[in-house]
């Protein structure tokens, strides 16, 4: 059975959208990444940090999930990170209104022993430090390492960051960060850019219009499936990287058309991830759902056509 660690923040969201808001509820990268990746039949990690603050009943709520949560560091006395944030109506854009470090501001990783073989390295949008500390924690170097990552840390430590793309496989980052990047509007040449980086694999996201998928000169597009109703969009990116990392472990097959399913297992979770606030739906996900949407997929996506 093959392994999973992830890394990334475990926090307290506070969210608030037209169709209602929250109080703290459990929130942070890794729980959306964890859930996600659990649809699949794999061993799992969490390396991160919380408060005294956090409920046992979150831990538990992991744990239920068959994830390993012996590495989330509990520092006694210590708050856990919270964001707080308000989306438009059009739930494509959002303003952060309070953004909490706390105990996240001194996270040092620790890889548990048994997981510094593992075959699939989940990096979670967090410092490029912590990144390339659990890196180099690594006995074996992973079939895969994917690091995701956003504009604040280009913004703020690119050359940090600079130095953990060079020793990725796979970075998935959105159209507007992967332009910030390279200097480049074109996606296509943005990608190539990237991929001299280091990177054999880009990935681009581009919200309710999907994802592209770039090695050397491959280029696959993947749609996102359109729904009625996208309740909080919270945690999307994170249950998407969950369920492309999770599918590559569970495969253990690293080619392009691995990664080309893992983008629609990724799109597909985390489709059912915005339905509810937070972690809510991926809770109660159940995977005859996971695969009827599956097929919807497969319908949206597959055409015949006649060449000439």
């Amino acid at each position: 059975m093959g392994k999973l660690l992830i890394v990334g923040s475990v926090a307290f969201d506070a969210i608030e959208t037209p169709f209602g808001k929250t109080d703290k509820i459990l929130g942070g990268a890794a729980p959306f990444i964890g859930l996600a990746a659990a649809q699949f039949d794999i061993e799992s990690a969490i390396v991160s940090v919380v408060g005294e603050d956090f409920p046992q009943e979150y831990l538990d709520l992991l744990a239920d999930q068959n994830i390993d949560i012996s590495a989330i560091e509990i520092v006694k006395g210590g708050k856990t990170f919270f964001w707080s944030g308000k989306y438009h109506n059009d739930l494509n854009s959002r303003d952060t209104l309070v953004t909490e470090l706390n105990v996240m501001a001194d996270f040092n990783p620790v890889v548990p022993k048994n997981y510094k073989d593992a075959d699939v390295v989940m990096l979670g949008n967090l410092h490029p430090n912590i990144q390339m500390s659990v890196i180099d924690q690594m006995e074996v170097r992973p079939k895969l390492i994917v690091l995701d990552t956003m504009n604040f840390w280009m913004d703020n430590t690119l050359d940090e960051l600079t130095q953990v793309i060079k020793r990725i496989d796979v970075i998935t980052i959105n159209d507007e960060e992967a332009r910030q990047l390279t200097h480049e509007y074109s996606l296509v040449t943005a990608a190539a850019k990237i991929q001299q980086m280091g990177p054999k694999f880009v990935v681009i996201k581009k919200g309710e219009h999907g994802a592209l998928l770039f090695h050397k000169e491959h280029i696959f597009f993947a749609p996102a499936l359109p729904l009625k109703e996208i309740f909080d969009p919270t945690g999307a990116g994170d249950t998407f990287a969950g369920g492309f990392s999770g599918y590559l472990t569970q495969t253990e097959n690293v080619s392009f058309n691995s990664l080309k399913n893992a983008i629609i297992h990724g799109s597909n979770l985390a489709s059912f991830s915005v339905e509810r606030f937070g972690t809510e739906r991926m809770l109660d996900l159940e995977k005859k759902e996971v695969a009827q949407r599956l097929r919807q997929f497969k319908e949206l996506t597959q055409f015949d056509i006649e060449l000439q």
